[in-house]
């Protein structure tokens, strides 16, 4: 008898795995490290400065002269330095009883004095920007100019939506069980710089609650789509995530309602509860998949050798989420595979699967709206 395979994206929860993160600067700068050395996730690795930003300032209009008379009164010229507030250019009359002057609005560095249009353009000072390693572990590539990777032995917790950049902190889970939502009244001063683990579902009650406590992070099993809306502002499509100002990162790791987070999800995050974790939100669904992720770090350095990607291999018996309506979020084993496509209620001919649902139902689904859940 032949065994049926399939190849699927894949979600992958697990308690011990090898993961290797490109920590990449967005210019060229400065890398401070070199491979071999250890790093815990908030050392920082490179740094660079961002070029200030670009401002224009009309000085024949703010001394009521002509452009090309500028160069008269000009106290500064192009490349020199400026702090705010200080004198640019000024006019002096009747003995210098009587003048006027221009002051910088901010500090930067004079760029250009047009004699055309009496205006100077001048950019604001750098921005320094600081790479942190993300994760603990150990530098393996060094990027000249640009960055590094990291690898790290870890367990490692993949959701399928969050919002919220890289943020750390202890895991902390104040509910008793997967099916537990995470309330307001859950969340107090403990969770202070903690990634807080819900179960069922997070209200967001329970994330006003963790913003007013300092918490770094959420994790739940699932949220209402109303009160993501609320939380960040907008109505999210589809697009990247991860770039979201607010608060707090938050990771669902089921889908949207109230839905139990799955047994062996809860049972790692509650496993590793008061170990540090590092947490990001970004989310891509599309082409160049991107999970929202919770990484726990071993302590023994990570092996120096590449790291070999799972592959999404599905068969008889994987256990599979289904992403699509009607039945988003749910959990699935897989019983069948059938090999020739066929066709759907939208009349498309697609290579499909059959699955039995938590509670039994054996549904059959376009291969395309599964993903696998990999140890």
């Amino acid at each position: 008898m032949n065994v049926i395979h399939a190849y699927t994206p894949g979600l992958r929860v697990t308690e011990r795995t090898s993961v290797r993160k490109l920590r990449r600067l967005p210019l060229p700068g400065t890398v401070h490290v070199k491979v071999g050395d250890v790093v815990k996730a908030t050392d920082v690795v490179a740094s660079t400065e961002l070029p200030g930003r670009v401002h224009t300032l009309n000085i024949a209009h703010e001394l009521n002269c002509q452009p090309d008379e500028i160069h008269n009164f000009m106290l500064k010229a192009e490349g020199d330095v400026i702090e705010h507030g200080e004198i640019l250019a000024e006019t002096k009359a009747l003995f210098g009883l009587f003048h006027s002057f221009v002051k910088a609005p901010i500090g930067g560095t004079i760029e250009t004095i047009s004699h055309t249009t009496g205006q100077v353009l001048f950019r604001g000072e750098p921005v320094p920007v600081e790479l942190d390693a993300y994760v603990d572990g150990t530098v393996v590539e060094v990027h000249h100019g640009e960055g590094v990777t990291v690898a790290t032995e870890c367990a490692l917790v993949q959701g399928i939506f969050g919002v919220g950049g890289e943020r750390y902190g202890e895991l902390q889970v104040p509910v008793q069980s997967p099916q537990q939502p995470l309330t307001a009244e859950l969340v107090d001063d403990s969770c202070k710089g903690c990634v807080v683990v819900g179960g069922s579902v997070v209200t967001i009650q329970g994330i006003r609650a963790a913003i007013e406590h300092g918490a770094a992070a959420v994790a739940a099993g699932g949220i209402a789509s109303e009160d993501l809306d609320e939380f960040t502002g907008m109505a999210l499509g589809v697009a990247i995530t991860g770039q979201e100002d607010i608060p707090v990162t938050l990771i669902i790791t089921e889908g949207f309602g109230e839905l139990a987070m799955a047994e062996r999800t809860f049972r790692i995050l509650k496993g590793l509860a008061g170990r540090r974790a590092s947490v990001s939100g970004a989310t891509q669904i599309r082409a160049g998949v991107i999970r929202p992720e919770i990484i726990v770090s071993g302590t023994a350095p990570a092996r120096p050798g590449p790291t070999e990607e799972p592959v999404s291999l599905m068969s008889i018996g994987s256990q599979v989420r289904l992403i699509r309506e009607p039945y988003f979020g749910q959990l699935a084993q897989v019983v069948a595979l059938p090999p020739e496509p066929e066709q759907i209620p939208t009349e498309a001919k697609v290579r499909v699967l059959q699955a039995r649902l938590a509670e039994g139902t054996v549904v059959t689904v376009p291969r395309a709206n599964v993903e696998l859940i990999q140890g």
